[in-house]
C-alpha cells in the first residue's frame, strides 16, 4: 500500500474553525456524513430550507463523479487522476473508483481545509500496485498543485483532472476560466476534464446561495450554462456534451429524472 500527503502550509494548515460554516464540511452533512459541526448544520439547514434540492445536488454531483472515474479508468484508459477540491472522505472515492477498475492508477487529491487534510491521512489509501496522495493547497494556485501533484503523478502522461462543484469558489470568472485553462496547459494531449458547477437559472438555488454567502462560509458564485460550457473551450467533449448531471451516460437501466436543470456537467479531451 502506497500512501502519501504534503501540506505545504505546514502546522497554520492543521487549526480547525469549528465557529465558521465550511462547505466541504456543509457538503459533508448533506451527504449524511459525521465530519461537521454545529455551525455546518445551521448553515445546511438554511441553505436546504430554501433550497430541498440541494441533498438530491450533492449525491448527484457524486453519482456522477462514479460515473465519470469509471469511463475514464476503463474505456479511456486513463491511469492518472487529479481530483481538486475532493472535499472530505466518504464511500467510492476517486482512487477506490479508478483502482477497482485500474489497480495501477494513480491518484493525487487536492484541498485547503484542514480537517479535510487529517481525515485524508488517515483514510486515502491506496492498493499495492497505484498511490495516493494529498497535496494541501488552493484551486486559485495552480502553479503550486502542479507542483505538489508532480510528486505522484508523471505530468508528461495523460492524466484526468476532476473538478466537481468547485469552481464557483473562485469568483471571478475569468479568473476561473484561467485557472482551469493552466492546470489543463500543464497536462498532456490524451489528458482529460471531468466538470460539473451548479447553474443560475434555479430562483431557488439562487436565493439559497445568496443566504449562505452571508453566512460567514466562503462564498461561491453559480454561473449561467454558457459560462459552465466555457471551461471546456478548446477540448474535445465526449458524447452527450454539456449536460444535466443525471443525464451524463446513466447507468444501464436508470432513467434520468426530469424537473429543474440544477448543475451541469461533461467530460473532455485534450487534444
Amino acid at each position: 500500500m502506497t500512501q502519501d500527503s504534503s501540506a505545504p502550509g505546514g502546522a497554520a494548515s492543521t487549526k480547525i474553525d469549528s465557529t465558521v460554516p465550511h462547505s466541504a464540511r456543509i457538503w459533508n452533512y448533506w451527504l449524511g456524513g459525521k465530519d461537521n459541526y454545529a455551525v455546518d448544520h445551521e448553515a445546511g439547514d438554511a441553505f436546504r430550507e430554501v433550497f430541498p434540492g440541494i441533498t438530491e445536488l450533492a449525491r448527484d454531483s457524486r453519482a456522477f463523479l462514479g460515473r465519470a472515474v469509471r469511463h475514464l479508468a476503463g474505456e479511456a484508459g486513463i491511469r492518472q487522476f487529479l481530483d481538486i477540491g475532493t472535499g472530505l472522505p466518504t464511500v467510492d472515492n476517486t482512487h477506490e473508483i479508478a483502482q477497482g477498475v485500474a489497480p495501477g492508477a494513480r491518484v493525487v487529491y487536492v484541498d485547503n481545509d484542514p480537517l479535510v487534510l487529517a481525515h485524508a491521512r488517515v483514510l486515502l489509501t491506496s492498493t499495492p500496485e497505484g498511490a495516493t496522495a494529498y497535496v494541501d493547497a488552493d484551486l486559485h494556485d495552480p502553479g503550486t498543485v502542479l507542483r505538489e501533484a508532480a510528486g505522484t503523478l508523471d505530468l508528461t502522461r495523460p492524466v484526468a483532472l476532476t473538478l466537481m462543484q468547485v469552481s464557483g469558489h473562485v469568483a471571478d470568472y475569468d479568473e476561473a476560466r484561467r485557472i482551469v485553462g493552466a492546470l489543463m496547459a500543464a497536462l498532456p494531449s490524451g489528458s482529460y476534464l471531468a466538470f460539473n458547477d451548479s447553474v443560475d437559472t434555479n430562483e431557488a438555488n439562487v436565493a439559497a446561495t445568496r443566504f449562505y454567502n452571508e453566512s460567514g462560509a466562503a462564498p461561491y458564485r453559480l454561473r449561467s450554462p454558457a459560462q459552465l460550457a466555457g471551461f471546456f473551450d478548446g477540448l474535445e467533449l465526449l458524447d452527450p456534451g454539456v449536460v444535466p448531471l443525471n443525464d451524463w451516460r446513466p447507468d444501464p437501466g436508470v432513467t434520468p429524472p426530469s424537473g429543474d436543470v440544477i448543475a451541469l456537467c461533461g467530460v473532455a479531451r485534450k487534444p
